[in-house]
């Protein structure tokens, strides 16, 4: 209230000591208001920087308090260091000098506008005391904003220069701290710290105890340095060698004051920490954190682009070590290579394929596939060629021949993919396969000889077979043979049917690499009888073991009984010769809604893993742990057994199963379909 009375009275009754100081106590009394004018005209003036919170007042609260004590204390009185400080904010901000020069001419309108709306009149002399303080503050801000901006350009040159010869990643931290320490004021020491792992290292120091400093390192979230880093924003200390967030011993001397970190940052990735360390002053000024924080940037931007630049050396060293790599692997290769582009035509190539094509490799470069390749490959090729670019597919494994040449080529094409994933061309290659051929030749005679002859000779075999058998027969039935003899005649009936065994599986197997196929003949039949009458049979050859059958269901389909008792036959055989003696073979017949299942098990060794994956392949031998005389029997199968029962199995649409283990034996599985697979 007593300000009111003053202003309405200026002029008129208050003496000229009053009247000095209502225009500061104006001020003082309305800063909230003359803020938030202020505040106002500056959004409209910068729309851009709506979004930041803080930047619009900044140090004003403290400039008005400071206008306000030089109106009352006049010319003599002493300037404080806000409006450098607000000078070195201004031009961390982004603001150029003429932004600033506006918006203190604001501030005056602002504060013009405020005494008018109120009706208060300043006593005479007073607009000019606010108008001469105010200009104080301009100049002095102006100056600051000024020396500041000259000096961070100053600087920056320095850097660039010392960046100008592109040196290496070691060498560019030192020589970029050396700037920084010598542009700075009240600054002691220096150091640049690089994040190498999960450790921040002293690459670069300078000034006290630098020598000490380098090669030092700390965890990346150690200490102060550590949580400067964490936060992404500089922090500082104003007691570095007492405070117990130091760990650096560089930063732990006695004595020291002031330490001001900046973190080195490259987007959101850190790549180390900066500091400045001061003995004589306990905070840093506004325009040396500032100038720090300017250069600590541009020190990243240039360690970044000499990383970048180490790197496309690198890159750039190990494409040329990789193309002569390449260059030899494709001249020592005798595998013809090339590469097409999407107009076919040669990028890349080799000798054996500049052979081939009889044309050197020079010659080809540039050249297309229809001017170089012999004309009965472009016939053959270049549409072939076309339709893989076009389709984007591979073509593996063409075979062709050269008028006049005796050799035989093979040739494999892969389409060429760019980046984005779209053909950019064609690979070829190509190798000489005659002595392959000629090999594969002579050894499918050699394998079509040894397959007919063991057809021939299995089928020869029966007739003389037949005789004995049926002689054996006749012996069996005289009364008048001794039991030695009668024993004698039932172990050649035993040894003929495993000869017949044989020579059919003999048979079945040349039928099936010949080409013909086991034949089968389907009839409907009753699997279970069939297996028993089967079983019965082979018990009869091998009197001293215990065979066991039972079945379950309904057993009855349509397949061939011949082949189905041929099927039991080899896998009881194969149960009798590597089971345990003294223990039964079971068989046992299983109807089910879709198949029947026949199953013969028996207890011995088990089937060793390695054999596993090639147990029905013929001619395989079959590892037992049986005592020494056992295993000469054990090992005189030809191997074809279970290679006949998967082929049987297979013909009928069935599949075959294995389970073998010490606790449960070995067991085999036999899915029959009730209808034709």
């Amino acid at each position: 209230m007593m300000l009111e009375s003053e202003l309405h009275t200026a002029g008129k009754e208050a003496a000229p000591r009053t009247r000095t100081l209502e225009v500061a106590e104006f001020l003082r009394a309305r800063r909230p208001q003359l803020l938030e004018d202020w505040q106002r005209v500056m959004r409209t003036l910068h729309p851009e920087r709506e979004t930041q919170t803080t930047w619009l007042l900044d140090h004003m609260p403290q400039l008005l308090g400071v206008l306000a004590d030089l109106i009352d204390h006049g010319p003599e009185a002493p300037l404080t260091d806000v409006p450098d400080e607000h000078a070195m904010s201004r031009l961390d901000g982004g603001f150029d000098l003429g932004q600033v020069s506006v918006e203190y001419a604001l501030l005056r309108k602002c504060i013009l506008r405020r005494l008018e709306t109120e009706k208060a009149l300043p006593a005479p002399g007073e607009l000019e005391r606010m108008e001469d303080a105010l200009d104080r503050i301009v100049t002095r801000t102006m100056t600051s904003f000024s020396q500041g901006r000259q000096r961070i350009l100053q600087a920056l040159d320095r850097m660039t220069r010392a960046a100008l010869d592109s040196p290496s990643v070691d060498s560019l931290p030192s020589r970029l701290l050396t700037v920084l320490v010598e542009s700075a004021l009240s600054v002691d020491s220096a150091a640049l710290l690089l994040v190498e792992g999960d450790r921040l290292v002293v690459r670069a120091a300078e000034g006290l105890g630098a020598s000490d400093a380098l090669g030092i390192s700390m965890d990346l979230n150690e200490g102060f340095m550590g949580e400067a880093g964490a936060q992404r924003q500089p922090m500082a200390l104003r007691s570095a060698s007492t405070d117990p967030r130091v760990v650096l011993p560089a930063l732990k001397q006695e004595g020291l004051r002031a330490v001001y970190v900046v973190p080195l940052l490259e987007g959101e990735h850190l790549l180390g920490v900066a500091y400045m360390s001061s003995r004589t002053a306990f905070v840093f000024s506004e325009a040396d954190t500032l100038l720090f924080r300017t250069m600590a940037q541009r020190a990243t931007a240039h360690l970044v682009h000499a990383r970048l630049q180490a790197r496309e050396r690198q890159a750039h060293t190990d494409a040329q070590r990789s193309l002569s790599q390449l260059d030899a692997l494709l001249s020592s290769t005798p595998m013809g290579i090339a590469l097409l582009d999407r107009d076919l035509r040669y990028v890349r190539i080799n000798q054996a394929m500049a052979d081939i094509n009889g044309h050197t490799k020079e010659a080809h470069l540039g050249r297309r596939f229809q001017d170089m390749a012999p004309v009965t490959a472009v016939e053959t090729f270049e549409p072939l060629f076309q339709r893989l670019m076009d389709t984007g597919e591979s073509g593996d494994a063409f075979e062709f021949t050269i008028p006049g040449d005796a050799r035989t080529f093979q040739a494999s094409f892969h389409p060429v993919r760019g980046p984005d994933d779209t053909v950019q061309g064609l690979s070829c290659t190509v190798v000489d396969v005659t002595h392959h051929k000629q090999a594969e030749a002579v050894l499918q005679r050699a394998v079509d000889f040894r397959e007919q002859l063991m057809a021939v000779v299995g089928h020869d075999l029966r007739n003389p077979l037949n005789a004995i058998n049926a002689s054996a027969f006749l012996l069996s039935r005289a009364e008048e043979l001794e039991p030695a003899e009668r024993r004698a005649v039932d172990r050649i009936r035993n040894a003929t049917a495993r000869m017949g065994r044989m020579i059919t599986d003999i048979l079945d197997f040349a039928r099936s690499r010949l080409g013909g196929g086991i034949p089968v003949a389907r009839q409907q039949m009753d699997l279970a009888e069939v297996c028993q009458a089967a079983l019965e049979e082979l018990q009869v050859s091998a009197p001293q073991r215990a065979l066991l059958f039972d079945t379950s269901g309904d057993t009855r389909g349509c397949w061939d009984p011949d082949r189905v008792s041929q099927v039991l036959g080899n896998l009881v055989a194969n149960a009798l010769q590597h089971g345990q003696e003294d223990r039964p073979v079971r068989v046992s017949v299983r109807g089910g809604a879709r198949e029947v299942v026949l199953d013969v098990h028996n207890v011995g060794e088990p089937i060793a893993p390695a054999l596993m994956s090639r147990l029905f392949d013929p001619f395989k031998s079959m590892p037992s742990a049986a005592p020494q005389p056992d295993l000469a029997r054990k090992k005189r199968s030809l191997g074809l057994g279970l290679y006949i029962v998967s082929q049987i199995v297979g013909v009928h649409g069935g599949r075959v199963e294995v389970r073998s283990t010490r606790e449960d034996g070995t067991r085999f599985t036999v899915h029959w379909p009730r209808q034709e697979g």
